[in-house]
């Protein structure tokens, strides 16, 4: 199994003083994933959770719904030429009787890119496949003063980055801001599947009252990651995609972003947040 950081010589330069020293480095490594032995799609990760990862991959592909859904998860021996294990290659298998949608090429490129497939048709498929309607979600109601917390009780649980600097996070909160979970990856976009993983192994899906930060921007793939486990709340501590915008509106998603300290925009689903809690202006 791939270890989460890595050690490597490096030339460090402060105040004019030269020295070499070894650091330490977040991992990554390519995972393959197979759907019932065939290829579907590799991502560059952080190894860890690989089995949440793909969990949570196929959950956003509307593949599986519930925990009963999926038969076992396991490592493929012999991924290379000479029969090794490379702990890269994972092969999900659904139980007997599970609809496999059409995986197509144009669904599964704006799935798996870190920009998303631009258009019309991307934004349809996510609103006419997700299980779990989030406009048809309990009614929360979220203070901006519980939002502006959350992103330091992210980065205190976030225990690789304080060695590496180099990974993204995603938690999950309760209503009460609570913190339900949190995961770290190389991508954001995999941190993120190894929490909606979890949630189904663990047969937590829908999330449908919970709150879902990023410690990045937040993509068209991500908010479309949220609403297909059917979380309401999607926030950000950087900026959103005009694209993920666009299908927060079309959903029901609350969408925050740049979310610093007692600031944050609301790009979408403004219903949910408690605005009266902040004094208003046009």
């Amino acid at each position: 199994m791939g270890r989460v950081t890595e050690r490597r010589k490096v030339v460090r330069i402060r105040d004019g003083v030269v020295s070499t020293r070894p650091d330490t480095l977040v991992a990554e490594e390519p995972l393959e994933i197979r759907l019932n032995g065939k290829p579907l799609a590799i991502t560059m990760r952080t190894p860890g959770d690989d089995f949440a990862l793909a969990a949570g991959f196929l959950v956003s592909e509307g593949v599986l719904a519930e925990r009963d859904d999926l038969q076992n998860i396991v490592y493929c021996a012999g991924a290379t030429a000479d029969g090794s294990n490379t702990y890269n290659v994972v092969d999900a298998r659904t139980a007997p009787g599970v609809a496999i949608p059409d995986l197509t090429l144009e669904r599964n490129v704006y799935t798996t890119s870190s920009c998303g497939l631009c258009g019309k048709a991307s934004l349809d498929a996510v609103r006419t496949t997700t299980r779990w309607p989030v406009a048809d979600a309990p009614r929360l109601r979220i203070e901006p003063g519980l939002l502006a917390v959350l992103p330091d009780r992210l980065r205190a649980a976030q225990r690789v980055f304080d060695r590496t600097g180099g990974l993204h996070g995603a938690a999950l909160f309760s209503e009460d801001g609570e913190l339900l979970d949190v995961r770290e990856d190389v991508g954001r976009h995999n941190a993120v599947d190894k929490l909606v993983g979890r949630a189904l192994q663990n047969g937590d899906l829908p999330l449908s009252r919970a709150i879902l930060l990023v410690s990045a921007r937040a993509s068209f793939e991500l908010a479309q990651k949220a609403v297909m486990a059917g979380i309401p709340v999607l926030a950000a501590v950087s900026a959103p995609s005009s694209l993920a915008v666009d299908l927060a509106a079309e959903t029901g998603l609350t969408l925050v972003g740049f979310l610093r300290g007692s600031s944050m925009n609301v790009y979408a689903g403004e219903d949910r947040i408690a605005l009266s809690a902040a004094a208003t202006r046009s």
